[in-house]
Formats: structure tokens, sequence, C-alpha cells
């Protein structure tokens, strides 16, 4: 017999709305209410809201909360000095492999929070409190399942948000990409999301989540399913975790070196040694394909430089393309044309750099 799925707080009203439930992670989740194209559409042109309660927050506290994180994630929360700033990172294997990205705000210098992916967070919690024990760092790390969260996107998710919760808006109107504020107890309202757009990430009890789905439901945001997550990311050139890349792969091979800091040489966080001794480096680009057909992950592509592989692909609603995601070996340019093994037939497609699409606009890189 299989696993019974876990829910979220919102699973009953994904069910009560018609919507297509499918396994993510070990997780009941809706991949479509009716059209996954209209709603691609409705957060590239409006606003759109995913119940993404699957993903986990843990909070990371104690005197060493910040020597504890710069031994456990390639990037340097260092940089982290004003309460409800994040960054992203990867939380690395001594191999360089990545274990999960991640999303680290800071509150106080004894006070964090890290969003972690929902397939991995059994993982990811357990390799935490394991990097604490052998490095003993006076830390508590505390899973949040009590909190759940939604994303609200598109040009008018903010304004949507402060018609569904007024009082918010003074303290998050201000806010840039990538910073959070606390509306209220335990609510964290951040200016991040997952699809190229504009909008809030939210943060709140368990026991609050349903009135804050009708309410922002009333002011016209459409509810999306994962159909529509995968497309507008992939638009937008981010990565998905255990298909972009897992604990094999290093953050150079996935486009993802920007996330590394290697300033602070006596920063040794697990790793680190492993990318500096045995890095694989490659070229991580999209491609367009230039003629019908659809690109889809882990398929072949054919280079004058050698061999390649996509990692994602799929329609782009926005550009009417196929468009994916491909690890091609080094010496790979954008503007060169490569071919796609699609079912046995080879299919030339254009590489680009990423992302294909930004706030609704094809990107024209020059």
């Amino acid at each position: 017999m299989s696993a019974v799925l876990k829910r979220t707080p919102l699973a009953e009203m994904h069910v009560a709305a018609g919507a297509r439930m499918v396994d993510f992670g070990g997780w009941d989740m809706p991949l479509a209410y009716g059209s996954q194209l209209e709603e691609h559409h409705a957060v590239r042109r409006d606003a759109g809201m995913f119940d993404v309660s699957h993903m986990l927050n843990v909070d990371v506290a104690g005197e060493q909360a910040t020597a504890f994180l710069q031994r456990l994630v390639a990037n340097d929360v260092a940089k982290l000095t004003v309460p409800g700033k994040a960054l992203y990172s990867c939380m690395l294997n001594p191999q360089g492999g990545i274990i999960d990205d991640l999303i680290i705000y800071f509150f106080a210098a004894d006070a964090w929070r890290v969003v972690v992916n929902a397939g991995t967070a059994d993982k990811d919690v357990a390799w935490m409190r394991r990097v604490a024990a052998v490095g003993q760092f006076d830390v508590t790390i505390t899973p949040r399942r009590d909190l759940a969260m939604v994303a609200v996107q598109g040009p008018n998710a903010r304004a949507k948000v402060w018609a569904a919760r007024p009082a918010w808006q003074a303290a998050t109107e201000s806010l840039t990409p990538f910073v959070g504020a606390q509306v209220a107890d335990d609510t964290l309202v951040a200016r991040t999301g997952y699809t190229g757009e504009d909008g809030f990430e939210i943060v709140l009890p368990a026991a609050d989540v349903v009135a804050l789905w009708n309410d922002l439901a009333a002011q016209g945001v459409r509810p999306c399913g994962l159909g529509a997550r995968d497309t507008l990311r992939l638009e937008a050139g981010m990565n998905l975790y255990g298909q972009d890349m897992d604990e094999l792969t290093q953050p150079d091979q996935a486009g993802l070196t920007w996330t590394v800091s290697l300033k602070d040489p006596a920063r040794r966080f697990i790793g680190r040694d492993a990318l500096e001794q045995t890095a694989t480096p490659c070229a991580f680009l999209g491609l367009k394909l230039q003629e019908r057909g659809v690109m889809r992950a882990h398929m072949a592509v054919r280079t004058p430089q050698g061999m390649g592989e996509t990692t994602s692909g799929t329609m782009s609603p926005t550009l009417g393309v196929s468009i994916a995601f491909a690890r091609l070996p080094l010496g790979v340019t954008p503007g060169q044309t490569v071919e796609v093994d699609i079912r046995g037939k080879w299919v030339p497609a254009l590489v680009t750099k990423l992302p294909f699409v930004r706030h609704g606009k094809p990107v024209e890189h020059s």
C-alpha cells in the first residue's frame, strides 16, 4: 500500500474548489483548478495565489546561531544585518553536492529562519541537527509545522493583499525584494516568490490561513496549482530541487555559483573543500526550441563542444515556444544553435541566457 499523503491546512479548500490533486514530495497538492494555462496567465497579468504550506519553516535560535549557519550553508549569512532581510543559499554535503536550496531570514543575531523544500524537509532537519551536534553549536532547531504559507504573485498581488489585509500595508509597503516584515504574532510577509513576478510570500499560523485564502479570493486573486508554478518558475529561470540539482550536483553545475561566498577564507562551510579542489564546472543555460515540439527533462543535447542534457523543459505559455534548462559543455555560449533529441529526432534549439521572462515580459538578452 502507498503511504498516506500529508495534507496542508488548505487541502479541503482545494478539493472543494475542484482542484486536481497529485502527490508532490509526499504531500497531496493541487496541480491545477481547471486550466493551468489560465492560472499561469493570471500570475503574469494580474494576481494568483499558491498554497506552499508543504514547505517547512525552521527556526534557528541561540547565541551561536550565526556561526552555525556560516558553517551550514555556502552563502555567507553575515551579509544579513537588517531584521527581515533574506538570502538564497545552498546547503551542501562534504562532496559539494546540493542537499537543498534554501531561503534564510535574519531577525537577530540569535534568531533566524530557514525555509526548506517539502520533499527534503525531514532530511534537511536531520542534517541541520547533525551539523549542530558535531560542531557543538549552542543552537535550537525548531521545525514550525504549526505555520502555513501562501505565495501571492503577480503585478497586482501586493495591492490585492493590502485590500484583503489593510492593516498590513504600513509595514509592508516599503519592503524591497528579499525583505520581510512581521505584521502580527507569527505572521511574516516577505517580498519573495518563485515566479519572476512581484508579490508576497506570507507565513502565518495554520489556524489563520483559510480565512486569508478566502479573503484573497474575494479580492480576485486566482488560486493556482503546481502546474502553473512550474511553468512560471521555468520562464523565470529558477531551479527546482530534485530536477535541476540534487546531492550529486555542485552549485556551478546548476548556474548557482552566485550563491556561494568564498570571500572569507576562514569560513570553512561544509562542501567548501570539495568546491575548491574538485569543482567540475559546466555551462548551465537556457534553450528555446526553433521548431514544433516540447522539450522535457533528461533529453540529450548535441553541441559542437560535446553532449549535454536538459534538466527541465516545458511549453512556455508566455513565449509560445518550448523552453528548457540545459547542462552543457564549457564553451557553449548564448546565441549558438544546438540540437535536442526529441523522441529520436534532432530538433534545433537556440542557446540563451536566463531568465526567459521577467515581470511578465520576454527578456531580450544583449
